[in-house]
């Protein structure tokens, strides 16, 4: 016994110092007879109230290349439990003792670059005591040779947000519309996802999977006051509601930035191409107008969802943009994808096509946090893809090209709500 005690020792020591820690907090799910489920058995520090047998703890990590690797467990509290380790078709067991601190599971091969799902089961459990994983060890391995989610786990489970710039051509004049239209492909439309069709330097407005019974239109502006907390602006940095369609509520948002909010609850279905338009107009005192239009086929006519005035402004559409996010951490295990097709501005009395785009990604990509992120073109529209934890990686700033429409939005400005 004393010779185990002192080989473990050794061992905790050693791999200690030369492993690389991955946290299961920000790493790992739970899946229960092949789906994934939501579960508290991830906790911000490791597993926890883990009994039952049927449950799967799969972490996610990113390999640039083939590796062969020892792999280890860090353990909280250890309890009396028998735990499988499988990696593909690779599977081993291993004994996790009261005392245990971290223990080897043993060497296992990494087949190709790309993401690596690890699997964790309880083969023997003490249900008294469950066992509590915090990381997973890799050992005989490079830091920049993975990726992986270091910290700031809310977003690295949301996973990355991906983006779309547009840049209308040199001379086209101040943009007063911005027309696109948005197809989610049926299975694509994951809940949690938010495909955001146009977007400007004040605002955004897109259409959201927000359950499984509701989705939503949704536009907002940001107010010039910076704060994250709408108690906190102004009155006169306030948006303000000049009008809204039929159904659509309004009111304030925060946590990123502040301003003025609104949405209608609707039940947009995929594999069905809507369109969206914004406007912009200063009013002349000071103050820029901003309206949007959401175009169903089924219904045939432009519906109005919000006009906002946003004080202290005075500009057109710049900055033109779209973008695809997950905003559920839950939901962050699951891919997604969407196709941004048929950009137009409209200035000095006349269409102009937007036929390139620039690709960037939020922080969560560009710290390598999450590569699962990717974006395209397949004939005349663009795409965005992002979660799930594929490794389909398309290189940030990226520059796309589509090939062109030719066929100019046919809207009645006077017409319209």
């Amino acid at each position: 016994m004393s010779y185990r005690i002192l080989f473990l020792l050794l061992f905790t020591v050693l791999l200690s110092q030369n492993s690389i820690a991955i946290p299961i907090g920000g790493n790992s799910w739970v899946v229960k007879n092949n789906k994934y489920i939501e579960s508290n058995i991830v906790g911000p520090e490791h597993s926890q109230n883990w009994t039952d047998e049927s449950l799967v703890l799969r972490s996610f990590v990113y390999f640039k290349k083939s590796e062969q690797l020892k792999l280890g467990l860090r353990i909280q509290n250890g309890s009396k439990s028998g735990l499988k380790i499988r990696i593909g078709k690779q599977i081993k067991t291993v004994d996790v003792e009261f005392n245990d601190n971290e223990i080897m599971v043993g060497d296992f091969q990494i087949d190709r670059p790309g993401y690596t799902q690890i699997d964790i089961e309880l083969s023997d459990n003490n249900k008294m005591n469950p066992v509590r994983i915090s990381h997973l060890l890799l050992e005989n391995i490079q830091a920049d040779a993975i990726n992986y989610i270091k910290d700031d786990f809310y977003f690295g489970r949301r996973g990355p947000s991906v983006h779309l710039r547009f840049e209308p051509a040199t001379g086209t004049g101040p943009v007063e519309w911005f027309y696109s239209e948005l197809f989610i492909p049926r299975g694509e439309d994951v809940i949690g996802s938010y495909f955001m069709a146009n977007g400007f330097a004040e605002g955004y407005f897109g259409i959201q999977v927000n359950s499984e019974t509701e989705r939503r239109i949704l536009f907002s502006v940001w107010s010039p006051y910076k704060t994250d907390k709408p108690s906190e602006v102004p009155e006169d940095y306030k948006i303000r509601l000049i009008k809204k369609g039929k159904n659509v509520h309004s009111g304030e948002f925060g946590d990123e930035g502040s301003g003025g909010q609104s949405y209608k609850v609707y039940n947009w279905k995929a594999n069905t191409q809507y369109g969206f338009l914004t406007g912009a107009k200063p009013d002349g005192n000071g103050n820029t107008d901003y309206i949007c239009y959401f175009f169903d086929p089924e219904v045939n006519e432009w519906q109005l969802i919000a006009q906002f005035k946003r004080p202290k402004t005075n500009t057109y559409l710049t900055h033109l943009y779209s973008f695809l996010e997950n905003f559920i951490p839950f939901q962050g295990v699951f891919a997604r994808k969407g196709y941004y097709q048929n950009q137009w501005v409209y200035a000095n009395g006349k269409w102009q096509e937007i036929n390139s785009a620039k690709f960037t990604a939020d922080n969560t990509a560009r710290k390598g946090y999450r590569l699962d992120y990717s974006g395209g073109v397949e004939g005349k529209r663009f795409y965005l893809k992002n979660c799930g934890f594929t490794s389909d990686t398309v290189e940030m700033n990226s520059v796309f090209e589509r090939q062109e429409t030719t066929e100019a939005p046919r809207i009645d400005f006077s017409s319209l709500d």
